[in-house]
């Protein structure tokens, strides 16, 4: 098995800043994407930003120039600065990796979640 294991949420004023880690341990062969979605109350889990293995990154619109989604392959964690955060960041983030567990078997994972909590 693998589990994802997330840090680093709370609460933060509008345009002040966090940072997001998840560890990833377990049976793992590989670590292909990773990355963290979100939900807020009432909406549904969107995606915030992935890396790939080799380090492309993809972002949503609404954090484009205001976070970013790093990782550390050696350690199999991802990390998300958050800066210029808004209220609208408000959600509980979800950790998400891709990874090969062995060479014939591959699946997704999930963290239990981390608030942010953006205060206006």
């Amino acid at each position: 098995q693998v589990q994802l294991v997330e840090s680093g949420g709370g609460l933060v004023q509008a345009g002040g800043s966090l940072r997001l880690s998840c560890a990833a341990s377990g049976s793992i062969f590989r670590i292909n994407t990773m990355g963290w979605y979100r939900q807020a109350p009432g909406k549904q889990r969107e995606l915030v930003a992935v890396v790939t293995s080799g380090g492309s990154t993809n972002y949503a619109d609404s954090v484009k120039g205001r976070f970013t989604i790093s990782r550390d392959n050696a350690k199999n964690t991802v990390y998300l600065q958050m800066s210029s955060l808004k209220p609208e960041d408000t959600a509980v983030y979800y950790c998400y990796a891709h990874v090969k567990v062995s060479t014939a078997y591959e699946s997704d994972y999930w963290g239990q979640g981390t608030q942010v909590t953006v205060s206006s």
